[in-house]
């Protein structure tokens, strides 16, 4: 632990994959002059995760990368459908080469690292105080982001997880297509409440991730995930007899329309899911991490605050409650809602929709695509939710009868 509390300018409270990658974005933008501290008991090192995102070749992060395609295949029980996704590319980037730059770049930045848990901050409007969980000032800071996990700040009307479990198979004779990636398999078994698929991200013929995700509301237990991904492997036609599994991969990302806080107080950011990274109905997170770090690098070089944009547009936070409400109802199956999704619109749209960078007229499109009579149920269903919680938080104030009391109602 440090022996005495310092002060810097900026403050990284977490050191996962969303600080790794601030850190990487000061570095690239050359701001050896800034006083960064990094607050973390743990120095993320190896792989201890993989990620997966769409975008164009030639970013920040190609040189990191363990894979990518041009083509993937989306499969539902009426055949395969091959998709281009030129001139967006589908990308794997696992985490020891993102660890491995991030702690290059905190060399460079002549970065503090403080290997103590953080505790609370407290923001006086001018510095944020860090404290260790006994109370203990660690570090004084112009500027906190902090990438805790933490929940939303209150329950969304629904709340499900994306989790998974992932193989990494090793195969001594070419097995595998690496010129073609599985993005959603869906002819996987489907739970009772939400959606299953498999997908196959291979680096080479013969070593790929295959991996079997569900999003719903409960996870499976270890066995159940385990007997999913063996009948995944059968549905591929792989021999399990014949393959190596050389790492065990686990996850598990909300998907909910609660709202998180990106800004808690004046000079606190939140990143990574706390601040609003994961899109509701994916749970994809990478790329708007990525997004947001080099915003901050981008303000920080400029002499600006450290505040990133909205990871998403706010008409796309509401599209994917609708999305999660018609699921979880049931109005539409999970089968039905990704392959109409595809089906009717071309990827390149799609893939952008689930990043957050169309057009309102694409989301236009992308709705049309959807089951029109079920879609309109869950927004209606939405909006009557939503205004049951505003009359709740503001409740319009009545006129007491005579020798009544008035009484006052917090809302959540």
């Amino acid at each position: 632990m440090n022996p005495s509390p310092i002060d810097v300018d900026l403050a990284l409270v977490g050191g996962g994959g969303a600080a790794s990658l601030v850190l990487a974005a000061l570095d690239r933008h050359d701001l050896t002059g800034l006083r960064v501290a990094v607050v973390d008991p743990v120095h993320k090192r190896g792989q201890d995760r993989t990620w997966a995102f769409w975008g164009a070749p030639g970013g920040d992060v190609d040189p990191l990368l363990t894979a990518s395609w041009s083509r993937v295949d989306v499969v539902t029980p009426a055949g395969r459908r091959v998709l281009s996704l030129d001139p967006l590319r589908y990308a794997m980037l696992r985490s020891a080469p993102v660890y491995d730059r991030a702690a290059a770049a905190e060399r460079r930045l002549g970065a503090a690292r403080i290997g103590a848990p953080a505790g609370t901050l407290h923001d006086d409007g001018h510095r944020v105080t860090v404290y260790d969980p006994a109370g203990r000032v660690l570090v004084r800071a112009g500027w906190v982001l902090d990438s805790r996990p933490r929940p939303p700040e209150r329950p969304g009307r629904t709340t499900w997880l994306q989790h998974f479990r992932g193989w990494w198979l090793a195969a001594d004779r070419p097995t595998f297509d690496p010129d073609r990636a599985v993005l959603m398999d869906f002819r996987t078994p489907q739970p009772v409440r939400g959606v299953s698929f498999g997908y196959v991200l291979p680096v080479d013929d013969r070593y790929a991730l295959v991996e079997y995700t569900e999003f719903s509301p409960a996870q499976l237990t270890d066995a159940g995930y385990d007997a999913a991904l063996r009948g995944y492997a059968a549905l591929l036609g792989l021999d399990l007899t014949a393959l190596r599994v050389r790492e065990l991969e686990n996850g598990i990302i909300p998907m909910t329309d609660g709202p998180f806080l990106p800004r808690p107080s004046p000079r606190v950011v939140r990143l990574g899911t706390a601040g609003g990274a994961t899109r509701p109905s994916t749970g994809f997170t990478f790329a708007a991490m990525l997004r947001q770090a080099d915003q901050i690098a981008r303000a920080l070089a400029a002499g600006q605050a450290p505040v990133p944009a909205p990871a998403y547009p706010r008409r796309h936070r509401w599209l994917d409650a609708v999305a999660l409400r018609a699921l979880d109802r049931g109005h539409v199956g999970g089968v039905e809602f990704f392959a109409r999704l595809f089906d009717r619109n071309p990827p390149e749209r799609v893939l952008r929709f689930l990043d957050g960078a169309t057009s309102p007229a694409e989301e236009l499109a992308v709705m049309r695509s959807s089951p029109l009579l079920p879609m309109t149920g869950a927004v209606l269903g939405d909006a009557v939710d939503r205004l049951r919680v505003r009359l709740r938080r503001d409740p319009t104030p009545t006129v007491p009868e005579a020798g009544s009391r008035a009484a006052g109602q917090a809302g959540s």
